[in-house]
């Protein structure tokens, strides 16, 4: 494991000029570029044409999770403005209960200027579109901060409509929060462009941007070709901006992410063991969690289902790695059944580098990530250390990078 944790992010640094970072994306989402790696050989082509590139029978597996308009700004009487971004719900636990409160809730969230919030409730009047006149349609909305840990803050929301529910509450006062490194602000077509047009599940704050390329044109040709597909859904959180600050990757703490996948996926999964292919890393990092989820069902197969996380570190150690991928995912069928569930909901914080040895995954669709960032590193894990020929490629040959921007598809 010291190997790994040894790793210097300075060896997976590049330099992306602004100009290459896609701001806004395709007016026709299929028509991107496509970079297409196998057995050490690069070619490139269009999205739309994807289906040209996967084997017959391939099992594709997407993310679908949708993303919350996450971001909201408050204003103190002294007039200094206040952004609290929602990150995942405390209070209750789960989101979809969360979503449906209709008085209160609590979330664990990021504040920007928050020194300028020492205490106190803020409050933010905002109008129900549904109402003709601000008189009938006027929602109060509360925001108190319970406690702080770091950068997080638990945050209580409460409204004097009972009638509205949270979601409710962000469609109506929130805003998208499209990435960072965009640098502008976001507009209305991001609610869309920055979706993917299979996205389901509210309670992501970034999209799975593999995703975002498909159409359903795309899948058309891709059913034709007798290509199978699975969904699975993990809400991102904001950690898949964080770089890695760090000298070596020892010192990086990997966010920790819910995910829910059904036992009908894990079947296809065990039918289709050699010709999974991943649509986006968030995918990637739930599939790979199965397998030490499995592990640790057969060391204690009464474990409570809250117990369930794959830990940072997990995949490093030796004990961790003595099960195949099918028995892994038998004995994680086997608890489902024994508990009569039809899902596993789990928690990971899997951190894939330099050394990782994949269990389940054999291909990805993914774009172009940002320099020193855990997704490059979970790319260059997958590729045994090639990702920089792929990358001086994609740089060569004008792709545009990261969340808008063109994809690739590595074998």
């Amino acid at each position: 494991m010291d190997k790994i944790q040894n790793i210097r992010i300075e060896a997976y640094d590049y330099d992306l000029p602004d100009e290459r970072i896609a701001k806004f994306p395709l007016v026709q989402r299929d028509t991107s570029k496509l970079l297409v790696y196998k057995e050490g050989v690069i070619r490139e082509d269009v999205f739309h044409h994807l289906d040209d590139y996967l084997p017959e029978h391939s099992l594709l597996v997407f993310n679908n999770t949708k993303v919350i308009q996450a971001r909201m700004i408050f204003q103190k009487e002294t007039g200094a403005q206040i952004e609290i971004f929602c990150l995942e719900p405390r209070v209750p636990a789960d989101y979809n209960q969360s979503f449906i409160q209709n008085k209160t809730c609590s979330w664990l969230c990021l504040v920007g200027n928050a020194k300028r919030w020492k205490e106190g409730k803020l409050k933010k009047t905002i109008h129900d579109p549904h109402f003709p006149t601000p008189e009938d349609g006027n929602i109060d909305l509360y925001a108190e901060k319970l406690e702080s840990h770091g950068e997080t803050h638990l945050i209580r929301f409460s409204w004097n409509r009972p009638d509205i529910s949270f979601a409710e509450i962000l469609d109506i006062c929130g805003e998208l929060p499209i990435p960072p490194y965009l640098n502008r602000k976001t507009e209305e077509e991001d609610k869309q462009t920055y979706q993917t047009v299979y996205s389901k599940i509210k309670g992501s704050v970034a999209a799975p941007t593999a995703g975002l390329h498909f159409t359903e044109e795309v899948f058309e040709l891709l059913r034709d070709k007798h290509i199978d597909m699975e969904e699975l859904t993990l809400h991102v959180g904001a950690g898949t901006f964080k770089p890695v600050k760090s000298e070596t990757i020892s010192d990086h703490v990997m966010h920790s992410e819910c995910f829910t996948i059904q036992s009908s996926t894990i079947e296809q999964l065990l039918e289709k063991q050699g010709a999974v292919v991943a649509v986006g890393t968030t995918s990637v990092r739930t599939l790979e969690s199965l397998y030490y989820l499995g592990g640790m069902l057969e060391k204690n197969p009464d474990i409570p289902l809250e117990q369930l996380e794959v830990t940072q570190w997990m995949p490093y150690e030796n004990e961790n790695n003595k099960l195949t991928a099918k028995e892994a995912l038998r004995h994680i069928l086997l608890y489902l059944q024994k508990k009569g569930l039809s899902s596993l909901t789990a928690h990971t914080q899997i951190l894939i580098a330099p050394g990782y040895e994949f269990k389940i995954v054999k291909g990805i669709i993914t774009n172009f990530h940002q320099p020193k960032s855990t997704l490059l590193l979970l790319i260059s894990a997958f590729l045994k250390g090639d990702w920089k020929n792929v990358y001086d490629y994609a740089l060569a040959h004008d792709f545009r990078f990261l969340s808008y921007g063109d994809s690739s598809l590595l074998f």
